[in-house]
Order: structure tokens, then sequence, then C-alpha cells
């Protein structure tokens, strides 16, 4: 295997094996719920490669939040969707790190225009299919099988942040609630298939967090939270996920592969 990491492959400081530290894979991790993620995770003590589609400041923010949290730091430029590009992007990280003890499953697109279901076409159920589905389950393909394959002396865990969405449906976004309604039975599945090999399998279910991507229907949420909407009457911070994802990866909590955690401030408690 070369140690040369490719021109898409970016780390601050130098790359060079450090090869103490548990290493994590957060897929979308240049702003937003990733951000927050790899950032808890550095000051845990990993190292953290991030992937997104853009190479941009936003990407360079949460490289020195890790760093500054005490990680090395690692971004690839990677598009979840192109499933064919997933082999090189895990071989890029084992390069800089030579393995993968952690994959966050963070990458992801909402529906490209919010309407009535009976108005989406083919095109962007497609396109949010095939990120948020397909392409989330092959890329935790593509580590599980790296995982299998070679030894770590840290323990090893997957986890994939999906959506209250699973279950709880949005007519509006029809495409965006088909697609994270699979997520839970691929988390049970990888469960099943690693069990074995005692690498547990996470979900964690995110409810109406502040990030970039519901900054344009926060006056909504505002009102919603108001009248009740979220038992807790606030917004979730993407600080919330954060933690609750650290929580999983350590290996404490290894006997409860398969399960949900749901950090939505009790929204999704069913109640009358």
């Amino acid at each position: 295997m070369s140690t040369d990491v490719p021109d898409v492959a970016r780390s601050r400081p130098e790359v060079m094996k450090r090869g103490r530290g548990p290493v994590a894979l957060v897929t979308g991790g240049r702003r937003g719920i990733a951000r927050a993620i790899a950032i808890e995770l550095a000051g845990r003590g990993y190292d953290v490669a991030i992937t997104d589609l853009e190479d941009d400041e936003e990407a360079s923010i949460t490289l020195r939040g890790v760093e500054d949290h005490g990680g090395r730091a690692l971004f690839v430029q990677s598009n979840l969707g192109d499933v064919a590009s997933h082999a090189a992007v895990v071989e890029q990280v084992l390069c800089w790190a030579d393995r993968i003890d952690c994959l966050v499953n963070n990458a992801g697109i909402g529906s490209p225009v919010r309407g009535d279901l009976l108005d989406v076409g083919p095109q962007a159920f497609d396109q949010v299919l095939g990120v948020n589905l397909k392409g989330t389950f092959f890329m935790t393909q593509a580590v599980a099988r790296h995982m299998l394959s070679a030894a770590s002396p840290h323990p090893r865990s997957i986890v994939t942040v999906s959506s209250v969405s699973a279950t709880m449906a949005s007519p509006e976004r029809a495409e965006y609630c088909l697609s994270k309604a699979a997520l839970p039975m691929m988390t049970r599945l990888f469960a099943l298939r690693l069990a074995k090999s005692g690498i547990p399998v996470f979900e964690v279910r995110p409810g109406i967090i502040r990030t970039p991507m519901t900054a344009g229907v926060a006056q909504k949420y505002e009102a919603r939270f108001a009248e009740g909407l979220v038992p807790m009457t606030r917004w979730g911070e993407t600080g919330d996920v954060a933690k609750a994802v650290a929580q999983l990866v350590g290996g404490s909590l290894q006997f409860a592969t398969g399960s949900v955690l749901s950090v939505d401030g009790g929204l999704s408690i069913p109640a009358f």
C-alpha cells in the first residue's frame, strides 16, 4: 500500500502516521452535526478523517477544530453518491492512518424541493436515495470489509446518523423520509453481520437540530416550539448529537449493538 496521500486528500499538519490513538472516519464532515462529532471525537483521543463534496473554508474550520482538540485531521473530497469512489476514499484514509476504528455515517441530502408527494419525480427520488441510502450502505460495506480484514488495538464501531424522519412522516419530504426509513434496517443488518467480530453498529436519530440545513425554516420551527412541538421546548444543538455518538463508539456499549438512540428532546415519543 502506498504511503502517499493522493492530491484530493488534505491533512494538517504534515501527513505522518501517528499510530497510537483510534481513527474515525466521519462522512459529510465539513460543517453542522458532523463537524461537532469530529471535534468531540478528537477531544476523546481520536484522529479524524472527514469527507465532503467541497474542500473550502468550512472544511478548514473542522480540520482546525479537530487539531485544536488534540487529534490529527484529514480531509478527503468525496461524493457519497458515487459508490465507485468509496474504495479510493477508504484507501486514502488507510494511507494516512493505517486503519479505521470508527465509521460515522453522517453525509446526506434533503429533498431538492419540499412539496406535494404526488409531484415527486424519479430524478429527485433517485438522487436522494442514491446518497442517503445507497451511498451510506456501500460506504459502510467498504469500511466493514476493512475492519474484518485488519486487527486493531482499539474498539471498532459503526454509527449511522439518521433522523426522526425514519419513523415520523413528513409528506412534503417523501423521498427524504423513505431514504431515512431504510437506515434502521441497514443498522440491524450490519449489527448482525459484525456481531461475532465484536464490532457494534448503532443508529443515532436526531430531531430538530440547529444547523445550516435548518436555517431556512428556523422561524417556522421557533413558532412550533412555542406550541409544544418538542417537549424540551428548544432546538437541539449539534453538540447534543456529538455527545451521543461519542458515548457509543468507545466500546462500553458493545453489547447494545443494533440499538437506536434518539436525540430529539422527546419529539418522537408518542403522546396524547
